[in-house]
């Protein structure tokens, strides 16, 4: 009987490694010192890979950070709920709600990397704007425009015209406030995540029977 052996990592797989130890060494740098503050001199030190290796992968510190940002939030993304409903599921929009908003704050005291750097670059003003602070706010439109059709899902046709703002308004205040929520964290120990979640539910049920 033979046993199988494990197979050695390939150039690509070496690559991949190379380059996600980059990436997780320039994010930990700039949660340390900020976007200024991040050199390519500090991440070569810190990921034990010459800055050939660096320039390989990324054109620039902007570019690298960029790419920090965006590996960060997939792999958010695809532990997150997602924010699709099934016609199938019966539950009102506070049960989803609930249900949705217990799931994704649990993993705010993490302090995903993309939500760090991008919250610090939203507070810079350069003259330029940064690679990184662009992605980070298409990625925050794309995510509220699919809070927006969830909660436009759970509204009748009639709410829908007399408001059809109202989805991207709450969408609004959802990522408001999980964006406090997620500073909180950073500054000190935020409390009990269900209270939070049953507050935000209020509100929001509140703003559907208003405009109803």
């Amino acid at each position: 009987m033979s046993t199988a052996r494990p197979t050695s990592p390939g150039p690509g797989d070496e690559r991949e490694m190379s380059r996600v130890r980059i990436l997780t060494a320039a994010a930990e740098i700039a949660a340390e010192h900020g976007y200024e503050g991040t050199t390519i001199s500090k991440v070569t030190k810190r990921s034990g890979l010459p800055a050939s290796s660096v320039y390989w992968f990324f054109r620039d510190k902007d570019h690298l950070l960029a790419e920090v940002v965006r590996h960060s939030f997939e792999q958010w993304i695809a532990a997150e709920p997602r924010w699709e409903r099934d016609p199938r599921d019966g539950r009102s929009l506070a049960e989803g709600l609930r249900s949705i908003l217990s799931r994704s704050t649990r993993g705010l005291p993490g302090a995903p990397d993309f939500l760090r750097i991008g919250h610090m670059l939203l507070l810079e003003s350069r003259e330029v704007e940064a690679e990184a602070r662009q992605y980070f706010l298409a990625t925050r439109d794309a995510v509220a425009s699919s809070i927006a059709a969830w909660f436009t899902s759970h509204f009748g046709t009639g709410l829908r015209a007399r408001r059809p703002e109202l989805a991207m308004d709450l969408a609004r205040i959802v990522i408001a406030s999980t964006d406090g929520l997620f500073l909180a964290h950073q500054i000190d120990e935020a409390g009990d995540p269900d209270d939070f979640i049953t507050i935000i539910v209020a509100i929001v049920e509140q703003a559907v029977a208003d405009a109803g």
